[in-house]
């Protein structure tokens, strides 16, 4: 059996809308309150806590027994399309890249007005992805496979490498054929079923409280916020969008979710499905504790190093104005779970808006987006040997080969 597939001691047995479902423990109030909202989106929340991805997961089981550099070589040929080394790796892995097919929804020509106005509002959203997005994320129990593993040392490159990945979904043709946004995509699965798989074997890993490492859930959950809570964030910054951009930008997301290996039930359809999926899935979760904290806190603070800030006058002035950016976004109650410093935000956003809207009256909007460009590169993990396709070979950052 797929440790990622296996379905905990039950916390709770709730009948839900297609039988009885099995919370672990530590969901157990949360869903009790969701259900008194949505129900049924309760349900299907609590159902994925259980799920992995249901059709990777397996495949990397199999292949689990491969050396690291051999592995590597043929997950890195099928997202290549490097049909000659493929064919030499076993045969779950080859099946896995033949039968990948496209979604009967996607569309590519929907992705360009939201690549335009991506590039357009890039470093607000960039602001609101950092300070307000990501950190939301941590507020969820997926903190705990970053405390296990020993990631919050290397925020910073994750950071980057998110930043990297949000760069290449938004670029012209990124998320086709051999475009970089696609295969970023397509690498984040094989990471997540391999830290997973990784996980599931650790004693650390408390089955019957968490559910399954990196469940369909919390990855669905995730999606929603990258994608409708971005929009939103980054509006409350000062960022513009019409109808159309938004639901361009959502569909980008969307399809960047379905190459990540999001399963359908738990991947939005549009911007109301998106509130549906993390309004629901906050109200599951428990509420933040130490991990969750301390990986907000390691996020902010990996800023100035990004940016490539030395001075320590410099680096405390950039601190203050994230901390009171994200406290103004991500609200009082949610700030103060991560015992963020204390101070105000009357007149944050305001003053933060004002001073956008004054920069961006002394530039032409060609030179505003090749800037924002610019800034996007500078603070994106890009190595000079080109994409890597490495995967974690150790449950521990610490103790596994570079990736």
């Amino acid at each position: 059996m797929v440790r990622s597939h296996w379905c905990p001691s039950p916390g709770l047995k709730s009948r839900g809308f297609e039988g009885v479902i099995r919370v672990p423990h530590t969901y157990i109030d949360g869903y009790a309150r969701a259900c008194e909202t949505d129900r049924e989106a309760a349900d299907n929340y609590a159902r994925h806590i259980l799920v992995g991805d249901p059709e990777l997961d397996p495949v990397m089981e199999e292949v689990a027994v491969l050396p690291p550099s051999e592995l590597n070589r043929f997950v890195a040929a099928g997202i290549e399309r490097q049909d000659s080394i493929l064919r030499k790796a076993p045969g779950p892995l080859q099946a896995f890249f033949d039968n990948s097919q496209e979604p009967e929804w996607l569309d590519h020509e929907a992705f360009q007005s939201g690549c335009r106005v991506f590039h357009k509002n890039a470093d607000l959203m960039l602001v609101a992805f950092v300070t307000a997005v990501l950190v939301e994320g941590f507020s969820t129990l997926i903190a705990k496979s970053f405390r296990i593993t020993g990631r919050v040392a290397l925020t910073e490159r994750r950071l980057r490498q998110n930043n990297r990945q949000m760069l290449e979904i938004f670029m012209p043709g990124g998320l086709q054929g051999f475009g970089d946004g696609r295969k970023l995509s397509i690498r984040v699965r094989f990471v997540h079923a391999r830290i997973r798989s990784l996980l599931a074997k650790s004693e650390e890993w408390r089955h019957e409280d968490w559910g399954v490492p990196l469940s369909a859930a919390h990855l669905g959950l995730a999606l929603s916020v990258f994608s409708q809570r971005l929009l939103d964030y980054a509006s409350l910054l000062g960022a513009k969008f019409t109808r159309a951009e938004r639901s361009s930008i959502l569909a980008i997301w969307r399809y960047a979710g379905h190459l990540m290996g999001i399963p359908e039930p738990v991947l939005y359809t549009d911007s109301e499905s998106a509130k549906r999926v993390y309004t629901v899935g906050f109200q599951c979760e428990p509420p933040p504790d130490d991990d969750s904290a301390t990986m907000a806190n390691a996020l902010i603070r990996s800023i100035p190093r990004v940016v490539d800030i030395k001075d320590q006058a410099e680096t405390d002035k950039v601190l203050h104005l994230a901390y009171g950016l994200s406290r103004a976004l991500i609200g009082k109650r949610l700030a103060d779970s991560f015992k963020y410093p204390k101070q105000s935000t009357l007149g944050t956003l305001f003053m933060f808006r004002a001073k956008q809207r004054a920069s961006r009256l002394f530039k032409r909007e060609r030179g505003l987006r090749f800037g924002n460009f610019t800034q996007l590169l500078q603070i994106s993990v890009y190595d000079g040997a080109g994409l890597s396709h490495k995967l974690p070979d150790h449950v521990r950052a610490s103790e596994s080969s570079p990736w």
